[in-house]
């Protein structure tokens, strides 16, 4: 019985190793497949960032134009290396976590296995107990259950050694493979992250370096408008001629108004001559008749 008793310990730990793996490898492969899915939308938002930034470019003056594509450019070479990061965590640390599943799977098959064989032993000793109280002197029906209790922990034995050798294998696997895959995914890291270092600096440096008063200047010489001497001149002519023309059509004006009114006096007097004529004459038929 001590023997059981010992070999439920050894399953108890066997079981713990096997459901822990279970549970931390599923939330590793879960949280790092989240993690790659997370980069390879960076990558995609990066990209468009890439493409706002080209298309942004082109409405722009010379230098910035240039360092803003400059800049594109090195943006998207990250990207590249940020699309081999993706596809190396998938490879290197997220489908070997998912792996793991089936292993486990298997695992926990053997350990179902050994505990139907521990618990026919347990019945065998059990069997074998309650013969000795209800019928000590039968020593045949006690001898063939001692019997069938020796096989049973042959059985047992047996199968509690083919048990920790596999989980003893299970566990050695696990560790190195465990140290394996957080090595690949620091190594993908590292690489990724010195690589993109390096562009972000060459892309730093070249935005720093962009002469932006030639920009200026060209913006404003654009927006400026130009009143050199020769066109102050030209404006002053042009403002004479209106004023001369202006006048002169002034002094016309005056001239017709002026011609009307002497016209229109001369006219008046002439009526009036006329009219002072035609009253002599009248007074002087009157003064003939009262002649007669």
């Amino acid at each position: 019985m001590n023997i059981v008793l010992s070999r439920d310990a050894q399953v108890k730990i066997m079981e713990m190793t096997v459901s822990n793996a279970e549970k931390y490898f599923g939330q590793f492969c879960s949280v790092l497949a989240s993690y790659t899915r997370k980069t390879a939308k960076l990558r995609d938002k990066a990209d468009e960032l890439v493409k706002y930034l080209i298309d942004f470019a082109n409405t722009e003056n010379p230098e910035l134009r240039t360092a803003l594509k400059n800049m594109a450019d090195e943006l998207a070479k990250i990207q590249d290396y940020r699309h081999a990061q993706v596809e190396r965590l998938e490879t290197k640390v997220v489908n070997p976590m998912k792996s793991y599943g089936s292993l486990i799977k298997d695992k926990r098959a053997e350990i179902k296995k050994f505990n139907s064989v521990r618990n026919r032993e347990i019945k065998e000793l059990e069997k074998l107990e309650k013969l000795r109280h209800r019928a000590p002197s039968d020593r045949h029906i006690i001898s063939q259950a001692e019997s069938s209790v020796q096989k049973a922990s042959v059985d047992a034995a047996r199968t509690t050694h083919q048990l920790e050798e596999t989980i003893d294998h299970f566990q050695m696997q696990k560790i190195k493979d465990i140290q394996k895959m957080f090595s690949d995914f620091l190594t993908v890291e590292m690489i990724f992250h010195a690589r993109s270092l390096e562009v972000f600096t060459n892309a730093f440096q070249n935005l720093q370096e962009c002469d932006l008063g030639k920009d200026i200047e060209d913006f404003r010489s654009k927006i400026h408008i130009k009143t050199s001497n020769e066109d102050v001149r030209s404006l002053q002519a042009t403002n004479l001629s209106s004023n001369a023309t202006w006048q002169a059509s002034s002094m016309s004006v005056q001239s017709t108004l002026q011609r009307h009114q002497e016209v229109e006096e001369d006219s008046f007097e002439e009526s009036e001559e006329e009219d002072d004529d035609d009253y002599e004459d009248h007074r002087r038929a009157e003064y003939a008749t009262l002649r007669k």
